[in-house]
């Protein structure tokens, strides 16, 4: 049953007690209010679905993301951008509390946020918050009003992949305008095998089985190891390269990778050609090759067949020349 007290002028206090729950109390601005509020709590309690929300309405998305950033993010490979997003989210909504953070609020935020970046980022950021609602219920045992705000707004819409394919001919412009034999293998390399500049960059030869034809990546953007079936001129590759004292593979950072590619491209003339789309063109390849869905994934560690979908991009002729 619920009483209500008033509390100097300006404030009214609801008090539930019911059996089977604990104390409930709230202060309010009237007693309009309380009795609002005391209906609601009374009228989940007799329906058996009542929830206490008190430690949704008492903790801050801004203490959450600090407790996240603490308990949680130690545990994950990518750690640098998710610091980031946190301060920014921090700033933006932290002085809501979670049981205050609506899908009306985070639409808004989506919908201006999109005025300063591009989708992806957007996505990334609601993605996080996303996933921290999922710790809070999950783990931290904090009831939100209305469950994860984030899976009832509407994700902002990406745009459609790179369709860049890489000719044979820009290919070996690059490879050789940068001056540097072994750039220009691994920019063959990467084309071979399609992994990821990071991948590459971090190669070593202990991972190597030249006999087997396989590479092992102990370590990858999804935090799983694969192995990685080389073809034989991406053996002939390796195997034509001088061994390193300090066991790595390949000399150039990620980094230095991009920026070597751009000069390059930029000295060959070649335009809007990034490195990343030699893994675009690497997982085209491959699909024209013949291999299936689920043989392309195993090479080039796509997750989901979604994924791989929008680095592929087969060429109309290659097709036709299928049909007949």
């Amino acid at each position: 049953m619920a009483t209500f007290d008033k509390r100097g002028d300006l404030q009214w206090r609801a008090q539930i007690r019911r059996k089977g729950y604990p104390v409930q109390r709230k202060t309010f601005n009237s007693r309009a209010e309380a009795e609002a509020w005391a209906s609601v709590v009374e009228s989940e309690m007799a329906r058996g679905i009542f929830v206490s929300r008190s430690e949704s309405e008492s903790t801050t998305l801004k203490d959450a993301l600090d407790r996240y950033k603490n308990e949680i993010l130690p545990t994950k490979k990518s750690q640098v951008s998710v610091l980031s997003q946190i301060r920014l989210l921090s700033n933006r909504l932290g002085q809501y509390s979670l049981a205050a953070v609506t899908p009306t609020l985070l639409a808004k935020y989506r919908d201006e946020r999109g005025k300063e970046v591009g989708p992806q980022s957007v996505k990334h950021d609601l993605s996080l918050l996303s996933r921290l609602f999922n710790v809070a219920i999950k783990e931290w045992g904090i009831a939100l009003p209305m469950g994860n705000p984030v899976r009832q707004i509407r994700m902002p819409r990406l745009p459609s992949g790179r369709d860049r394919r890489v000719s044979s001919g820009e290919m070996e412009k690059v490879a050789t305008v940068s001056g540097s034999g072994e750039f220009g293998d691994l920019v063959r390399f990467a084309v071979e095998t399609g992994m990821r500049r990071g991948e590459i960059a971090s190669m070593r030869w202990e991972h190597l089985d030249l006999k087997k034809r396989i590479l092992r990546i102990p370590e990858t953007k999804n935090g799983t190891p694969r192995t990685v079936p080389l073809s034989r001129d991406a053996v002939q590759i390796l195997s034509d390269l001088p061994r390193r004292l300090d066991g790595s593979v390949w000399s150039f950072s990620p980094n230095w990778l991009s920026h070597i590619f751009a000069d390059s491209c930029k000295k060959a003339g070649i335009e809007d050609l990034h490195f990343h789309d030699l893994r675009h063109e690497a997982t085209s390849r491959f699909f024209e090759k013949g291999l299936n869905p689920m043989q392309v994934a195993a090479i080039t560690g796509h997750k989901t067949l979604q994924m791989l979908k929008r680095y592929t991009h087969l060429k109309a002729e290659d097709l036709a020349q299928l049909l007949n």
